[in-house]
């Protein structure tokens, strides 16, 4: 899983059938410190995220296990909204 913040929207009119009704949404990657990486991945949004948010996405086999995502040709899927990040450093 990585962290990331929402930056956009992806607006796909002609697409795989499997993939109509579900919201893609462009995600670039953060640190632990919030600050913004040169990496982006587009997502499936699962769970109402919006631009600005810091999210949680899951990638790989493992995006396709969500309820909405089951059997569908998704390889990154928004699986959480982060509140709030508590890191312990030694």
């Amino acid at each position: 899983m990585i962290l990331g913040k929402v930056v956009g929207t992806v607006w796909a009119t002609r697409k795989d059938e499997k993939l109509v009704g579900l919201k893609l949404m462009i995600v670039r990657h953060v640190e632990l410190d919030y600050k913004l990486k040169n990496t982006y991945v587009v997502a499936v949004d699962s769970v109402g995220a919006g631009v600005g948010e810091i999210v949680l996405v899951t990638s790989g086999s493992s995006a396709r296990q969500s309820a909405l995502t089951e059997g569908k040709p998704v390889d990154a899927v928004i699986s959480g909204i982060i509140d709030k990040l508590d890191i312990s450093v030694k």
